[in-house]
């Protein structure tokens, strides 16, 4: 039996598509130049290389790039060991894979940082660019598999808030007004978004009442004027584009590239065969939806329904 939804489907093919042209980053930190750029042609082939030539310099790519996949560091360095500049990186990125190359034996601080879950492996110097080539693949591969299971746990988390809001909203249903808001923001915070409208729809054209999430600041309502949005009223379905950057349709849209939204999904709210409302959900970056947060999503859609279709119901006995 096929349980497949031909929109979901769509989507997802789209998101396979991102996520095959993507590369991991890697950071790696040498004060020798002729090493640092060794390594950075060592890798640049199958990863998205950043490289530092001091500790002090790769916390601030860091900061300013966020989590790699795996952190390639010389242990011997001016100002900062390698060891100690990887210990700076754990309570930030937990996740990531850290490496570190010595010449040396210095074996009380490489035992002290790989107890310590600081280090995955240490390689000695001269390092032979393919047995490092397969230890960093396999770097690799821990951080997807660690990344995931986080990733699976905040999904968890973040569906039961979810479900148990709508659940709560349903209940305690008085007004459209009232309980828009509620559902935007946790849409919004279940699935890290940078902004969230959920607009509600009459005749299928949209109407002014809504809600709004923001993780910053306000969220600029440009909907009637989105092909998305248009879209996916007249369908009843699911429109999406995870890279705006490149999608041929919205290149003429200047909302997106005025907001600064590299990724859309609008879900129209249907009970009935009717369009009840469309929900917008934006990111700033291309989109990195899973397929358990899509079916998340097409099945909290269906539960907003039902409560919108409820509440408008009661607001008409009780005018």
């Amino acid at each position: 039996m096929d349980n497949s939804i031909p929109e979901l489907d769509q989507i997802r093919h789209q998101l396979m598509s991102l996520e095959k042209s993507k590369k991991q980053k890697i950071l790696v930190v040498d004060d020798e130049p002729d090493n640092l750029d060794l390594l950075y042609r060592t890798f640049r082939r199958d990863f998205h290389v950043l490289k530092a030539d001091s500790g002090i310099n790769a916390l601030k790519i860091l900061a300013a790039e966020g989590e790699v996949a795996v952190i390639i560091s010389d242990q011997r360095m001016p100002e900062m060991k390698g060891t100690e500049f990887l210990s700076k990186t754990v309570p930030q990125f937990p996740n990531t894979v850290r490496i570190i190359l010595t010449g040396f034996t210095d074996i009380e601080d490489l035992v002290e940082a790989i107890n310590a879950g600081q280090v995955y492996k240490y390689i000695t110097k001269p390092w032979d660019p393919a047995e490092l080539k397969t230890v960093v693949q396999r770097a690799a591969e821990t951080y997807d598999l660690l990344k995931q299971r986080t990733e699976e746990l905040r999904r968890a988390n973040a569906q039961m808030a979810l479900l148990t809001i709508l659940v709560q909203v349903s209940q305690q249903a008085s007004s459209l007004e009232a309980i828009l808001n509620p559902i935007a923001t946790a849409f919004g915070e279940s699935f890290a978004v940078d902004g969230c409208i959920l607009q509600m729809v009459e005749n299928n054209h949209l109407v002014a009442t809504q809600g709004t999430y923001s993780s910053a600041g306000t969220v600029e309502n440009w909907l009637a004027v989105d092909p998305l949005t248009s879209e996916a009223i007249a369908t009843g379905q699911m429109r999406v584009s995870v890279n705006v950057p490149k999608d041929e349709k919205l290149a003429g849209v200047v909302h997106y590239t005025d907001t600064g939204v590299e990724a859309h999904l609008i879900i129209p709210i249907t009970y009935a065969g009717k369009v009840l409302a469309v929900l917008s959900l934006q990111w700033k970056k291309p989109c990195c939806l899973r397929e358990d947060e899509l079916k998340l999503i097409h099945l909290s859609a269906q539960l907003v329904a039902t409560v919108l279709s409820y509440t408008r119901y009661y607001q008409s006995i009780n005018v």
